[in-house]
């Protein structure tokens, strides 16, 4: 026979536990013996094992009571239903915890998989996070202008990383965020996305150099600005002389 402390660390809980669910009637009290001391049996170390680990699972005490009083047949198809109940919970607090881990990536959260993918591309060709950023942005406000142009940027977007030279450009251009507008390397590089773009011109589908540095891009580097300018002179140049 056990004490109620022996009784309350077999189950693992505290004395003031066990005299709770006394007093809500979950668990009958005994009366207490010739020295004074109430004795609990082995049934009700068990009772008490199932009701911790019932309440403990989000079983209301109501339902713990009549589990307790259930038939072996109906306790077991009752405990079934418990676990999954459990298993939907648990499969819910994952999906949680994904979106939760999603938070620290914003391109995620609106973005096709193929979208983010492209941006994890430039991040590994070495392109610097603030022209991912700048470039996730321009996709994020595409998707809500123009969803349906998406998914042939998408296949123009990787087949322009699939280019070396134009990878080459990219990676330029990016160095250059960080130049003096003034810095004689930018006339080289408005050569060298120039003669792309003469190279180009012809392509079906085709994305001009300038879309390399958008106007929402070039406006977070002056280096960029002047690419930007030089090029749409350039370009208008050429209408003009080749108006057809």
């Amino acid at each position: 026979m056990l004490t109620i402390g022996r009784l309350a660390a077999t189950a693992g809980v505290t004395v003031r536990t066990v005299r709770h669910y006394h007093h809500v009637g979950l668990l009958p009290e005994p009366d207490r013996d010739a020295s004074g001391y109430r004795r609990y049996s082995a049934q009700a170390a068990v009772d008490l094992i199932r009701i911790r680990t019932l309440a403990d699972a989000g079983v209301p005490l109501s339902r713990i009571d009549a589990l307790l009083h259930a038939q072996p047949t109906e306790f077991a198809a009752a405990i079934t239903d418990i676990d999954a109940e459990l298993q939907r919970k648990i499969d819910q607090l994952t999906e949680y915890r994904s979106r939760i881990a999603e938070l620290d990536s914003g391109e995620s959260l609106v973005l096709p998989p193929e979208v983010v993918a492209i941006l994890n591309r430039m991040r590994g060709l070495g392109i610097g996070e603030q022209r991912v950023l700048l470039e996730r942005d321009s996709w994020i406000l595409l998707q809500a202008l123009d969803p349906d142009a998406v998914p042939q940027r998408i296949h123009e977007k990787n087949a322009e990383f699939d280019d070396p030279e134009t990878t080459r450009l990219y990676l330029a251009v990016d160095h250059s965020a960080t130049w003096d507008p003034h810095d004689p390397r930018l006339d080289q590089l408005i050569d060298d996305l120039d003669a792309w773009e003469i190279a180009h011109e012809r392509d079906p589908g085709r994305q001009t150099t300038r879309t390399l540095i958008s106007s929402r891009i070039s406006e977070s580097s002056p280096s960029w600005q002047r690419i930007v300018d030089a090029l749409t002179h350039r370009a208008e140049q050429r209408r003009h002389l080749n108006p057809d």
